[in-house]
């Protein structure tokens, strides 16, 4: 079972929930914790044995902890996932992959593209596609988007390679629950087309960066990022190909982190306990 708590710092607390674990009879096999000094703030996760009355520990925990504290006991760590797409299938096929062998830490209850490139390899691997044009309206195409999201029962919603720029209001809906994978290692290059951003700029690393999505365009809380080098002879071509080797790679470690309870969000920052 794993547990997870944010709570503004103070003396003695890792003391206090390690005692609550004693007295309930939880034994506690792994611990991280950190604290963010300028902020003030605890960052705790648990996996401890047995498992206990999930609703009642947490009361148990919010009752130790200072006021405001956020806390989760989830003693079922397998999330569910909805992916979006456009055209790319590298992304999308790490994922079903990981997906069909249960490696991924999430099942994927379906895909939704705004073109219909990546139907087949969904229908292959017996996932869901549903097929959302973005053409005439966008305010239409969200409203269908939302009108699929809503049969499914779902924790996070990827955004694999899916090339479209949603509405504040779409983004509302679903806080911290929305991740993406941005072709660029941000803050640098955001916004569209960052490889020819960063072939004409002459960069000698290019990255990838998957984070949290928010209203502020490519600007959201970053959970994971990775970097390649590159030199005078990289086309703008080349950065591209490269590019989509750690694409995947970052988009898989930021998924196993948030999946596995391991990411937590402070104002626009994550603190990541791998």
């Amino acid at each position: 079972m794993i547990v997870v708590i944010q709570c503004t710092d103070r003396v003695g607390l890792v003391a206090k929930i390690s005692g609550l674990m004693a007295a309930e009879n939880l034994n506690i096999v792994a611990m991280h914790e950190h604290v963010d000094k300028g902020e003030n703030m605890f960052f705790m996760r648990l996996e401890v044995t047995d498992q206990p009355d999930a609703d009642l520990l947490e009361q148990k925990l919010l009752q130790l902890l200072p006021e405001g504290a956020i806390v989760r006991v989830n003693p079922n760590p397998e999330k569910k996932a909805i992916v979006l797409v456009t055209k790319e299938y590298h992304c999308l096929a790490d994922i079903l992959v990981r997906n069909h062998f249960k490696t991924l830490g999430a099942s994927v209850q379906c895909v939704i593209g705004n073109y219909t490139n990546l139907e087949d390899i969904c229908k292959r691997f017996d996932v869901p596609f549903y097929h959302v044009a973005f053409e005439n309206s966008k305010e239409e195409a969200e409203n269908n988007l939302l009108n699929i999201i809503s049969q499914y029962d779902y924790d996070y919603i990827v955004l694999a390679k899916f090339m479209r720029v949603l509405s504040p209001g779409f983004v509302s809906r679903f806080p911290n629950r929305l991740i993406n994978i941005h072709h660029s290692f941000l803050p640098a290059f955001a916004g569209a087309n960052p490889y020819r951003q960063a072939y004409e700029r002459g960069v000698k690393l290019i990255g990838a960066t998957a984070h949290f999505v928010t209203d502020e365009l490519d600007e959201g809380p970053i959970i994971a990022q990775q970097i390649i080098s590159a030199d005078h002879s990289f086309t703008a071509p080349d950065m591209m190909k490269a590019g989509k080797e750690i694409e995947t790679a970052v988009l898989a470690k930021a998924l196993r982190m948030v999946f596995d309870d391991r990411v937590f969000i402070c104002k626009n920052k994550t603190v990541v306990l791998e």
